[in-house]
């Protein structure tokens, strides 16, 4: 059974984009792949009623994969578990528990095993992923963010506290990268890494949808009341506008999937879009395209909206939400959104499929993972 441990340089660098994207790859090549986070941070209740990590719930989601979650997320840790650990009141043994569940997850072929933050990540409590990998006999591949000086920075940073634990390190992958503004950087990386001994794996260009909440992810982060829910929560949202001026100076400015923060007794600019969002689809329609919206959505603000304008919100079918505060307070709320991909957003999880066949060799990951395993 080969292992590949994935760590990260720090939050929302795309470790679990990678991991779903290489699952993809490892199971087109016919490969029995498994999952596991032994160590997870950000514990939720799963339909059967189990705490989980939630990768270990998307993953198992998009994959259908059989194992069970006690195997695929042995170790959780909830809110004050640190605190209780320290106090000397957590007297089981976790590590015992991460090496019964890998066990059981012998018979495939390989098996991704996410990590949970950088290389130092749960040393508080006596399980870094630097800890875990060595205890399960895993090769890291560290994925960063994009950039040239701050990822090479903190891979090596990263690499060194894995090697202090005897962790081979078989490559790193750099994620998030303007490969239009930077179409040489890949060669630049690889010169850069090599240096200290690590082999790039592989590039990711960024791509705004993978990085851009969804509109169940809005409704979720900041309780909104939904109006209507549109033909699509798993949406990702290209951007957002706040709508203080004339209908038609709005109009001009909505593109890519805009989300539209606006007052909801501002009955001109709210119909405007509504409006044009239907005739939108109706031209879509006939011509048979598949361009994308102009507009994804409304957050009607402060005031809710009178009943004839949410009548022309559901025939536009455009999603629409209110929240009882001003725009500034919405706008930041949404920017704020913390990213994490879920079973439902099928238009992202495609788009890392492709992202990662595209862009990582696979073949080659494989390959160094069992020459450093």
């Amino acid at each position: 059974m080969r292992q590949l441990y994935l760590a990260a340089t720090g939050q929302n660098r795309g470790k679990t984009t990678t991991a779903l994207g290489l699952i993809h790859g490892f199971r087109e090549r016919g490969l029995r792949t498994a999952f596991s986070k032994p160590v997870g941070q950000r514990t939720v209740i799963d339909a059967d009623g189990l705490p989980a990590d939630e990768d270990a719930i998307l993953v198992r989601a998009v994959f259908d994969l059989p194992e069970p979650l006690t195997v695929m997320s042995p170790v959780h840790i909830p809110r004050g578990f640190t605190r209780a650990y320290i106090a000397g009141q957590v007297v089981e043994d976790l590590g015992a528990r991460i090496l019964e569940a890998q066990a059981a997850l012998r018979d495939h072929d390989i098996v991704v095993i996410e990590g949970t933050g950088h290389a130092g990540v749960g040393a508080v409590v006596g399980l870094s992923n630097a800890v875990v990998a060595a205890m399960l006999g895993a090769p890291a591949v560290i994925v960063s963010g994009g950039g040239i000086g701050r990822p090479i920075d903190e891979i090596v940073l990263n690499a060194a506290l894995f090697a202090a634990h005897g962790v081979p390190v078989a490559g790193a992958i750099v994620n998030k990268v303007d490969l239009d503004a930077q179409p040489q950087i890949a060669t630049v990386l690889e010169r850069g890494l090599a240096r200290h001994g690590i082999a790039l794996l592989g590039v990711v260009p960024y791509r705004p949808i993978l990085s851009n909440p969804t509109l169940a992810m809005l409704v979720e982060g900041t309780g909104a009341t939904v109006l209507h829910p549109g033909p699509d929560l798993g949406a990702a949202i290209g951007g957002t506008s706040v709508a203080a001026m004339e209908p038609e100076h709005v109009l001009q400015r909505i593109r890519d999937r805009r989300l539209v923060i606006v007052a909801g007794d501002r009955d001109d600019v709210i119909l405007a879009l509504a409006r044009a969002h239907r005739a939108e689809r109706r031209q879509a329609t006939l011509a048979r395209g598949a361009a994308q919206p102009s507009l994804v959505g409304l957050v009607l603000t402060t005031y809710p909206p009178r009943g004839p304008v949410v009548d022309e919100i559901r025939r536009a079918d455009l999603f629409a939400a209110c929240l009882a505060a001003d725009a500034y307070e919405v706008a930041t709320l949404v920017h704020d959104l913390i990213v994490k991909t879920r079973a439902a957003d099928r238009e992202k999880i495609a788009l890392i499929k492709d992202l990662v066949a595209e862009w990582l060799d696979v073949g080659r990951i494989l390959q160094v993972a069992a020459e450093v395993g």
